[in-house]
């Protein structure tokens, strides 16, 4: 047996935000952001965090979690309440800029991290997977289907354990006006699908 098989999610989570395993790569410096209890009904998984993030040390502390939480139909208290919402983005850290945009998440994050941090999660509901590196992980039998069809196909389906999600990024605002359908037709599913999973929401009858 591995010594940190039984390691309790507190005394993992101190190992991961002291984590200096890609220090040479970000530019900014090794800072993970990240919210996880194990009581956590509901996951979110990002790509990596934002120049902003970093800043702050919040995660969706930016213009794309005012989208999140507003397609989710939480307020910002719930949000950022771990023992309700896990934020575990595939990168913890962030990662840089590219030449349209932020980086990939770094590639070494995700295996080293993630499997140990999800075991430890066993009250996660639903899961929200956003964007392509969070479809690949979560989704991997539809890794290359196109992101439309692997939003409708997850949000449609009432039972589904993992909702595939546009990026909330403003960057996206092309995808969405090419796709109206889904704030039209499946974001009040995606909405009903997490108030039904978050027992405050359900106990106070309301998503707002």
């Amino acid at each position: 047996m591995h010594p940190h098989d039984q390691e309790p999610l507190d005394a993992l989570l101190t190992r991961v935000r002291a984590c200096q395993l890609c220090a040479a790569q970000l530019p900014l410096g090794p800072r993970p952001v990240l919210q996880a209890h194990a009581d956590a009904r509901i996951l979110i998984a990002g790509q990596a965090p934002g120049r902003r993030v970093h800043a702050s040390g919040v995660p969706f502390d930016d213009a794309s979690g005012e989208r999140l939480r507003m397609w989710m139909g939480i307020p910002r208290e719930t949000f950022y309440d771990p023992r309700q919402v896990a934020i575990l983005p595939m990168g913890f850290c962030y990662p840089g800029r590219g030449t349209s945009g932020d980086l990939p998440p770094r590639p070494e994050c995700a295996p080293a991290w993630r499997q140990p941090l999800l075991d430890r999660l066993p009250q996660v509901r639903l899961t929200l997977a956003i964007g392509l590196y969070a479809l690949a992980w979560h989704l991997p039998a539809r890794k290359g289907q196109p992101l439309a069809e692997a939003v409708q196909s997850t949000c449609a389906r009432p039972d589904a354990p993992v909702l595939a999600l546009p990026h909330p990024s403003p960057r996206n605002n092309g995808w969405l006006q090419r796709h109206p359908w889904f704030e039209i037709e499946l974001l009040p599913l995606a909405r009903a699908r997490v108030a039904a999973a978050l027992p405050t929401l359900r106990k106070n009858g309301s998503s707002a």
